[in-house]
């Protein structure tokens, strides 16, 4: 029989049942400062095609770690209970470190925006965390969101921040060729050339 290791959550927080009834949630017992390690997510990493036949609860509580792959929690621990939130005070340093992002108060619940390590829609959802950037939705493109990108900057995954890489160097070039073709029909061409539509 293997070991896993699990997920490792900071002595200064603790699971619990959430006030409003939903679930679980990781909360402060006590002040955590801007930069704080709060978790280190454990388990077993799981491709795609594998990863879609495990029971709900464990895809629900995984998290993608690159494009194709999930960590999923084994065993399940209370450190695996970070619930998303469109205005989080944690965020991702690396593959599977969370880190405050701010200050963090004693029974302040610890979330971090599920954009910042999801590209594929497999857990998407309506979001209800009522905060005020709240999206209403959850989505794996969330990361293609450019408020989110700025907001998120160097919280993101790897495997997201080299998508959201390309991605922009994909709206340089859109516009930079948007911009030659505006060139052409100002500047008196009559025909644009073949190649700006390749």
């Amino acid at each position: 029989m293997s070991e896993h290791l699990s997920t490792y959550l900071s002595p200064k927080l603790q699971g619990r049942p959430r006030a409003d009834g939903n679930g679980n949630g990781i909360f402060a017992k006590e002040p955590l400062k801007k930069g704080d390690l709060v978790a280190v997510f454990g388990g077993v990493v799981y491709e795609y095609d594998t990863f879609v036949t495990l029971p709900e609860i464990e895809r629900t509580l995984c998290i993608q770690v690159e494009e194709n792959h999930f960590l999923v929690p084994r065993p399940i621990g209370e450190g695996d209970y970070v619930n998303h939130s469109c205005n989080p005070n944690a965020g991702l340093s690396g593959q599977i470190a969370l880190v405050a992002m701010r200050n963090i108060h004693p029974g302040e619940e610890v979330c971090f925006d599920y954009a910042m390590s999801d590209t594929l829609p497999y857990d998407e959802f309506p979001c209800g965390c009522g905060g005020r950037n709240c999206r209403g939705r959850v989505t794996g493109n969330d990361w293609r969101l450019p408020e989110l990108q700025k907001r998120y900057a160097g919280f993101f995954a790897p495997h997201v921040q080299r998508k959201i890489d390309v991605w922009r160097a994909e709206q340089r070039a859109a516009e930079r060729l948007l911009r030659r073709r505006e060139n052409y029909v100002y500047g008196g061409a009559v025909a644009i050339p073949a190649t700006l539509y390749e």
